[in-house]
């Protein structure tokens, strides 16, 4: 019998997959991570990193895709979530698929957001044949801005996110977006 994880797909280093609830302890103390967190309104609790796996299960039946739970392909460490959401706040440019990440502080600064949002991207165009994804973050995440220009995405939009409308640091954002074949 093997311990071999099953994936969707891979990058160089990373393993793309459906979420499984042995991924809930891990998760859960990744969102109680302030840091982690730093541009989300809070925390999140052990229910509610319950819920959103089961809204990116939910997703990935119905849509083909979701937020993926990831794993570092050279030890199969879970280290966060990258892929797509399909988003329906109230904007300009929504309904859209979104393209997004969240990784344990234990793996940052190794190119793994990047790296995976990228894979992503081709399995958006030409798996899935998505024409447009748009990626958002608070204007202060200048992290995940600078993601977002390193995987060719371009800015499309200044807005104030309806969702964070009663966290004035966090309410204005920018929308990024990237089309296929470009």
């Amino acid at each position: 019998m093997t311990n071999e994880k099953s994936y969707l797909f891979k990058s160089a280093r990373l393993g793309f997959r459906q979420w499984h609830s042995s991924d809930l302890i891990l998760f859960a103390s990744m969102n109680a991570d302030e840091e982690v967190m730093e541009f989300f309104p809070s925390t999140l609790s052990r229910e509610q990193t319950e819920s959103f796996i089961q809204r990116m299960q939910g997703q990935f039946i119905e849509r083909g895709y979701c937020y993926f739970a990831v794993d570092e392909l050279a030890n199969s460490n879970f280290i966060g979530f990258i892929g797509l959401s399909f988003q329906t706040y109230l904007a300009d440019f929504t309904p859209c698929v979104d393209i997004g990440w969240r990784i344990s502080k234990n793996y940052w600064n190794r190119g793994y957001a990047t790296e995976g949002a990228i894979r992503c991207l081709e399995f958006a165009f030409y798996d899935l044949g998505i024409e447009k994804i748009y990626a958002v973050c608070p204007k202060i995440n200048l992290k995940s801005e600078r993601i977002m220009i390193k995987i060719g995405m371009q800015k499309e939009h200044d807005f104030k996110h309806p969702d964070l409308i009663n966290y004035p640091g966090l309410v204005d954002c920018v929308a990024y977006a990237i089309e296929g074949n470009t």
